[in-house]
């Protein structure tokens, strides 16, 4: 419920050294609040990012957008090193599919490792 008051952004909410509890955007930690109460920083947060929001508006800036709410083609490019490439070509053609599945399958592997 937090992430749909807070147009998809993750907030971060912590108990500081000094009793104080404090939230910000996991995405953009400039935009944060404090409050007694984790309750208070909330709210104190939702008036921090209802104003930022106005100033970007007021500078004729975009609105930045969670990373949870765009849209994704589902390309991208990675440059890595050709001793890389080759090596993981190799493997690739040693398990029999294409060097894009390969790539694939360890990326799914590794953000089931890290839970997403």
């Amino acid at each position: 419920m937090i992430k749909k008051e807070f147009d998809g952004f993750s907030v971060n909410i912590f108990l500081d050294d000094d009793n104080d509890w404090m939230a910000h955007f996991i995405e953009l930690p400039s935009i944060s609040a404090c409050g007694d109460t984790a309750e208070e920083a909330l709210a104190e947060l939702k008036v921090a990012w209802e104003a930022a929001k106005e100033s970007y508006k007021k500078h004729g800036e975009k609105i930045p957008v969670a990373p949870s709410q765009k849209k994704y083609s589902g390309h991208f490019n990675v440059r890595v090193d050709k001793r890389l490439h080759k090596q993981l070509a190799m493997e690739a053609a040693m398990a029999g599919i294409s060097l894009n599945a390969l790539i694939v399958q360890r990326l799914l592997k590794n953000s089931f490792d890290y839970g997403v």
